[in-house]
């Protein structure tokens, strides 16, 4: 990968790193600033999310601040310039998923476009 590849992935991990974060979750503002305007998500749960729906449960306190959300085995591929593909396990309490997001290079920088999580064993 090239130097601005790895920019590229490095940009899109420290995005989402920031919205597993219970901090910035709870502020509607920064979660906006990392989500792309067009944003959608299949959840583990196999329900949809938008931008309206995702900020009214990040914003209402739904992650308790002691959750820390473990991430393991995250990798990154630049799919096109400006579209990073992002695959990870995460363990929020037990609650154990593999999660694939698509970041999209904008005006305002790196925002997610896509997210997806698969309930795991």
């Amino acid at each position: 990968m090239t130097n601005e590849g790895e920019r590229a992935v490095q940009e899109a991990i420290d995005g989402e790193m920031k919205l597993l974060d219970p901090e910035v979750r709870a502020s509607p503002a920064r979660v906006l600033e990392l989500l792309d305007p067009e944003f959608t998500e299949i959840g583990a749960s196999g329900r949809r999310w938008d931008v309206e729906s995702i900020l009214s449960v990040t914003s209402g306190g739904a992650m308790a601040p002691e959750s820390v959300v473990k991430v393991s085995d995250m990798s990154g591929v630049v799919l096109a310039p400006g579209v990073v593909h992002l695959t990870y396990f995460a363990d929020d309490q037990g609650r154990r998923a593999w999660r694939s997001s698509l970041w999209r290079l904008t005006e305002t920088g790196w925002r997610m476009y896509f997210h997806q999580g698969t309930l795991t064993g």
